[in-house]
């Protein structure tokens, strides 16, 4: 909390200056903390709470920007209020937003071979598994012993090999995961431009993230003059120029925007 405490007056005051905010967040890692499995990390009743608050305000757009598929973040939020981005954005569903990546769709076929192929690979490594998605897959092996950690990677090369070669899939890493995703020019970053446009860059966009895929959000929100926010611990090559240290951190910011943006009514 002192870390919060230091960062928040000097946020505070540029935030009052704001009549609308669009507060965006990621959400494993920063909104809840990671799980060994995705359905082990549900959202707290608390920050459930909190984000409906944020969103009743007037002048306050709150929403979700994930690599989780959309589906399952409508599950996870139950919120008809939020904008949910899933698949990095490839997919937005919110309050006047509707939008799927055409090229995503079309890259379906690709995903399901490979997705189908992963399966069976990954047998033989214990904790290792492929989610499916839709537009988007991620092997996760956070649970896989150290020591076949990189057999797993390699066999991630190997299965989508061809078709990234062929320029049809890209695979990048997060936190003990790689994603496999249509090679398409799409990342979180435009996917929040995409958001902000649709409120006709109104409102002041600020971006709460933890991964290597929220980099390119925090490169975005800044263009448009906003805030970024890092989660976690001090690292060499974020982008972003605030950092909170825990998602228990961003709980708490949560509460001090209710209380500011309340008294501002």
């Amino acid at each position: 909390m002192a870390h919060l405490l230091n960062v928040w007056p000097s946020v505070r005051a540029k935030l009052g200056q704001q009549d609308n905010l669009l507060l965006l967040f990621d959400y494993d890692g920063t909104l809840t903390h990671i799980r060994p499995r995705p359905e082990d990390a549900q959202l707290p009743q608390q920050v459930r709470q909190q984000l409906a608050a944020l969103s009743a305000l007037p002048g306050c757009e709150v929403g979700i920007v994930s690599g989780r598929g959309l589906s399952d973040l409508v599950g996870l939020t139950g919120n008809s209020d939020l904008i949910l981005a899933g698949n990095h954005g490839m997919e937005i569903r919110g309050p006047g937003l509707e939008f799927m990546h055409p090229e995503a769709i079309s890259a379906r076929t690709h995903l399901e071979g490979a997705a189908a192929r992963l399966s069976e690979d990954l047998r033989p490594f214990p904790g290792a598994f492929v989610e499916d998605k839709g537009l988007t897959l991620t092997v996760h092996y956070r649970a896989t012993p150290e020591d076949q950690i990189r057999d797993v990677e390699a066999a991630v090369e190997s299965t989508t090999g061809s078709l990234v070669a062929q320029g049809k899939l890209a695979v990048t890493p997060g936190k003990m995961v790689l994603e496999v995703r249509p090679n398409i020019p799409w990342d979180k970053g435009r996917a929040i431009e995409k958001i902000s446009e649709g409120y006709e860059n109104r409102h002041f966009p600020i971006y709460f993230g933890d991964d290597r895929t929220d980099e390119d959000g925090f490169a975005a929100v800044q263009r448009l003059n906003g805030l970024a926010v890092f989660v976690g611990e001090p690292r060499m090559g974020t982008v972003a120029l605030h950092q909170l240290d825990s998602p228990e951190e961003v709980w708490q910011t949560l509460d001090l925007l209710l209380d500011q943006r309340r008294g501002m009514g």
